[in-house]
């Protein structure tokens, strides 16, 4: 099962920042998910909302503000500190990061990234443990259409059957409901028809538990840490039950 530290650790440092990220691996996560958007001077940047003012001290939309202006702000997301961080690029991020072991969830926050995040994650090499996501399903038909073996996953809320059926139709691998959704009912099925499932919206134990014990394939978490904590747990008793 894959645990994807959403925008990185982001319960406990700076959204999409290289802290939220490095921490993410100390705390064990074996995935990492991101989100990008287009600045005004044409760059990839890390950045979930579209406005800069919910995690930075900078105002107005990401795409108004060029990559030198991105830079000078600071980003400290929901953390409550006075702790904060800087604005990445996809190309940094991939330069820090694509060379450990861990699964990537690159998700397209808006239109016409497709070609230039389908060339960074080539020349990176991490194009086969890399899913590309979107709410928008032309996004993910338009990476199908650019690199048929490009992995594609739907964040939705709730899938209905057609839903289903248009993502298998363009070759699509994963559906990605949100937790609260998913039922083993759901689940089989989704399965049954060769998709894998990862949840998203996650907001505590409960759910994280509940989740796994049904078999997701991944999950996208805030707190990696308790991910891997409970993950711990699991494969301790299973040891001990076989008598290991």
């Amino acid at each position: 099962m894959i645990c994807y530290a959403h925008n990185g650790a982001s319960e406990y440092a700076p959204e999409n920042t290289k802290s939220a990220f490095y921490l993410a691996l100390l705390q064990g996560t074996n995935g990492i998910e991101t989100s990008v958007r287009r600045c005004a001077s044409g760059e990839l940047v890390l950045f979930y909302d579209s406005e800069l003012d919910s995690v930075s001290d900078g105002s107005g939309k990401v795409c108004d503000h060029s990559l030198e202006e991105l830079k000078k702000l600071h980003i400290t997301g929901s953390c409550p500190t006075l702790f904060y961080d800087t604005v990445m690029t996809l190309r940094e991020f991939l330069e820090c990061f694509a060379s450990y072991p861990v699964s990537f969830a690159i998700e397209l926050r808006e239109a016409d990234l497709e070609q230039d995040v389908l060339e960074l994650i080539r020349e990176f090499g991490i194009s086969s443990r890399t899913t590309l996501t979107s709410f928008e399903f032309e996004y993910l038909k338009k990476v199908k259409e650019i690199d048929p073996s490009i992995r594609i996953g739907w964040l939705t809320e709730l899938p209905e059957e057609e839903d289903v059926q248009a993502l298998l139709k363009i070759g699509g691998e994963e559906i990605c409901p949100h937790t609260k959704q998913i039922t083993a009912e759901n689940l089989s099925h989704w399965k049954e028809l060769g998709l894998s499932v990862r949840a998203w919206g996650m907001k505590g134990k409960r759910f994280l538990k509940l989740l796994y014990d049904l078999g997701v394939d991944g999950m996208s978490v805030n707190f990696p840490d308790r991910f891997c904590e409970y993950n711990g747990y699991i494969l301790s008793n299973e040891k001990i039950q076989k008598g290991e």
